[in-house]
């Protein structure tokens, strides 16, 4: 009889590596019923007809085959043209930009081009849950920076400086920030970009956001400092902005070397993105400007409201002014993120996310997005102010 055990022969690093906390309750939620889940960053709103139109179209005109490697031409076009109007960002679509499955694989793609075993990422927490583990998968070594609520969760270019070695190869950025809703200012970037001088760290700035950033504050890329440009590669998509989640595109833009580097594996690993959804994409660029403010106008309603909500309630929530998450702080009820999280799952039917999902720094919080409507966000408030009264100290 054979000893063979497949468990044994998993790579480690895959085997230690945990499930995604954002996804714990969802199971429960789904068979729950009355349930209501502020959990999941995703849009509730359809694609816009005239994107999904174009996607439509291309298909009944048989563009149904691989496309390049690095993407349709005219959709890399497209994204150059667009960090130009939006963001004032100069790329050359031939050589600087490649189409991803979504933002995530471009992310993959970066700390794969960059890191070798034991190569130091550095990673400002909480953040998006995908990054430690891609670099660990990468071989490198994630060290996290912490961020702090009276900071409004911005990297601070002190703790930065602390962090840095002689092995740091790669500092993520991920700004808005998922999942506190913080941003980074021009000062503040100008501050990291500062602490960067005479290192060869390559920065990844994930913008996914960039296009939901609320007041006054317009997004600025750490790539627009021109000591930067060369040394940052910023991954976006279409999934937030244009609400395509499940169309699955992202992009990356950077310097040509490594991008060149970043084709190269994608290429092994999964040829190109989905046709389809490319000719979607050069539609939503092209005339999806007012899609965007009107999709962002929504959610800045919805932002002001559930901020207000959770103060009211006593809980100490500061303001997020980027992305679509709300990051409460929830110590004065005396639970730990998950332990709040799984009774008022149990006891309100409410799904949020411990904040500790995103780092050690996220315990004592709970990410609630407000990609819901306004009926949904008010019945959820209702539940979780009822459930912060029961159990207040």
């Amino acid at each position: 009889m054979s000893s063979f055990e497949m468990k044994d022969v998993l790579s480690p690093v895959v085997t230690n590596m945990p499930p995604s906390g954002i996804r714990k309750f969802f199971d429960i939620v789904n068979e729950m019923k009355g349930a209501i889940s502020l959990g999941v960053g995703e849009p509730d709103f359809i694609t816009p007809a005239h994107i999904r139109e174009a996607g439509i179209t291309s298909l009944e005109n048989g563009h149904t085959y691989y496309t390049s490697n690095a993407g349709i031409v005219e959709l890399r076009d497209e994204i150059a043209k667009y960090l130009k109007r939006r963001f004032d960002l100069s790329y050359d679509y031939k050589s600087e930009v490649l189409v991803s499955v979504g933002g995530s694989e471009a992310i993959d793609l970066a700390l794969r081009a960059l890191v070798s075993p034991g190569d130091e990422v550095l990673i400002p927490e909480p953040s998006f849950v995908c990054y430690k583990p891609d670099a660990q998968l990468a071989g490198g070594v994630p060290v996290p920076l912490e961020t702090y609520e009276e900071d409004n969760f911005a990297l601070r270019a002190d703790v930065l400086k602390a962090a840095i070695t002689d092995k740091t190869k790669a500092l993520i950025l991920p700004y808005p920030n998922n999942p506190t809703g913080g941003i980074m200012t021009r000062e503040q970037l100008y501050e990291i970009a500062k602490v960067l001088e005479g290192t060869n760290i390559v920065v990844i700035s994930d913008e996914i956001y960039a296009e939901l950033t609320y007041g006054d504050n317009k997004h600025f890329s750490i790539a627009q400092i021109p000591s930067m440009h060369e040394r940052t590669v910023i991954v976006s998509g279409f999934s937030k902005a244009y609400a395509m989640t499940g169309w699955r595109l992202g992009y990356a833009c950077g310097n040509k070397d490594l991008i060149a580097a970043m084709t190269k594996i994608h290429q092994y690993a999964i040829m190109s993105a989905p046709t389809t959804s490319q000719y979607a994409a050069i539609e939503a660029l092209r005339n999806g400007d007012e899609d965007i403010e009107r999709m962002k106008k929504e959610y800045n309603r919805r932002r002001r409201f559930i901020v207000d909500g959770f103060r009211k309630m006593g809980l100490s929530c500061f303001e997020p002014l980027g992305a679509f998450y709300v990051f409460p702080c929830i110590k004065s009820t005396g639970f730990g993120s998950e332990e709040f999280c799984e009774k008022l799952l149990q006891e309100e039917k409410i799904a949020v996310v411990p904040g500790n999902a995103f780092g050690e720094s996220g315990e004592g919080f709970v990410r609630c997005s407000y990609a819901y409507s306004v009926e949904n966000i008010k019945e959820a408030l209702e539940r979780i102010e009822r459930f912060v009264k029961r159990h207040k100290k």
